[in-house]
C-alpha cells in the first residue's frame, strides 16, 4: 500500500529532519557524551569502594585528613571542603539562572548570572589546587615500615597529633653531604624529608610523652594507639621518614588512598577547569550578542547541562571520599 497516497503527507524518518524527545542534535549529542561519561565516574566510584572495603582497617579517615583552612592554623575537620561544595553548587544554581534568563532572551540578566558561575568555577578549581599542594606537603609526618605499614606520633598528655619537628632532634653532620656545593644536588637520590629516620628515632626516644599510633583501626572507628613499651618496639620496625602523600608513600595510612583521591578528585578537577574555560568562551559570545543574533541562547543551555552534570558528579565524589 501506498503510504503516501493514504496518508497525504509522505514521513521523513532518516532524512535528519526529526527531534527525538524534541531536542536538538547538539543538545542530543550533549546527553550521549554526559551518559558516557557518567559511567566512566561510576566506573572510578565503584573501583574506590572495592578498594576501601577490602583495606578498610587501614583506610585513612577523612576528618583527620581534611582539616586545613586557608590563612587559618588549626584542626578545621571539612570545613573547606564543605565550603567547595557549597561554592560549586551555588554556581550550579546561577546557571539555571542563565539558562532561564536566556530563555526570556534577556541579554544582561545572562552575562552577570554566567559571570558568577565563572567566578564560582575558579573558587573550585583554585581551593581543589591548594587541597592538593597541602596534602602533597602534610604537616606531621610519620614513618614507614618495611611492610608499608604507617606509624603516626601522638602526644600521649593531650592526644594531639605530634608533628616530627615537635620531638625529632637535628644531629649535626647528618645530611650535609646533600648539600649544592658538593656537586651531588640529589642526582643519585629523590628528594629528603626534613628530618632523617634517626633524628626522629633519638627524639622520639628522648621525649616520654610521644606515642605511636599505628594505621589500623580499631573497634572504636580510631586508629589504634600503643603504649610507651609497644611504641619503643615499633619503632625498630621503621625504614623511612614519609611526610605528605604521593603516588609511593602517604603519611596519612594506605597509599592506595592517595592514589584514588589523585586520580578521581583530578580527574574531576579537569572537568570544573575545561568547564570555567567552555562558560568564558560562552561568556564573550553573550556579549558580542552571538547568540541574541541566532535569536536563541541554546548554546548556554548545552553548556549548563555539562555544568550540571560536573555538579553531580563532585556531590558523589564529596559522599565516597570525604564523608562515608
Amino acid at each position: 500500500m501506498d503510504t503516501t497516497a493514504t496518508t497525504g503527507t509522505e514521513e521523513n524518518v532518516w532524512g535528519g529532519g526529526n527531534r527525538p524527545l524534541n531536542a536538538s542534535y547538539g543538545k542530543l549529542m550533549m546527553w550521549f557524551f554526559l551518559v558516557s561519561d557518567a559511567l566512566t565516574f561510576s566506573g572510578f566510584l565503584a573501583s574506590y569502594g572495592f578498594s576501601r572495603f577490602k583495606f578498610i582497617e587501614t583506610w585513612p579517615i577523612a576528618d583527620e585528613v581534611f582539616t586545613h583552612v586557608p590563612f587559618f592554623h588549626g584542626n578545621y575537620p571539612m570545613y573547606y571542603v564543605a565550603f567547595m561544595t557549597f561554592i560549586l553548587i551555588l554556581s550550579s544554581v546561577t546557571m539555571v539562572l542563565a539558562v532561564d534568563a536566556g530563555h526570556r532572551m534577556k541579554k544582561n540578566a545572562v552575562i552577570w548570572y554566567m559571570f558568577a558561575t565563572i567566578i564560582g568555577g575558579a573558587i573550585f578549581v583554585g581551593s581543589q589546587a591548594w587541597e592538593w599542594a597541602t596534602f602533597i606537603s602534610g604537616d606531621y609526618g610519620a614513618l614507614e615500615t618495611k611492610g608499608g605499614r604507617i606509624l603516626q606520633f601522638v602526644k600521649a598528655d593531650s592526644g594531639d597529633r605530634a608533628a616530627l619537628a615537635d620531638f625529632a632532634k637535628t644531629i649535626p653532620g647528618e645530611r650535609t653531604a646533600h648539600e649544592r656545593k658538593n656537586g651531588i644536588w640529589y642526582t643519585e637520590e629523590g628528594s629528603l624529608p626534613s628530618y632523617s629516620l634517626r633524628e626522629v628515632t633519638e627524639g622520639f626516644k628522648a621525649n616520654p610523652n610521644i606515642l605511636i599510633r599505628t594505621e589500623t583501626i580499631n573497634e572504636e572507628g580510631e586508629k589504634t594507639l600503643l603504649n610507651r613499651e609497644e611504641s619503643l618496639k615499633k619503632l625498630s620496625a621503621a625504614t623511612q621518614v614519609v611526610e605528605g602523600a604521593n603516588l609511593i608513600h602517604n603519611e596519612y595510612g594506605s597509599r592506595l588512598f592517595a592514589d584514588f583521591f589523585f586520580f578521581i578528585t583530578g580527574f574531576h578537577g579537569f572537568h570544573v577547569f575545561s568547564g570555567v574555560v567552555i562558560n568564558v568562551i560562552i561568556f564573550f559570545n553573550v556579549i558580542l550578542g552571538t547568540y541574541e543574533r541566532r535569536g536563541h541562547y541554546e548554546m548556554v543551555e548545552k553548556v549548563g547541562l555539562y555544568w550540571h552534570f560536573v555538579d553531580l558528579v563532585w556531590v558523589f565524589v564529596f559522599t565516597f571520599f570525604y564523608l562515608v
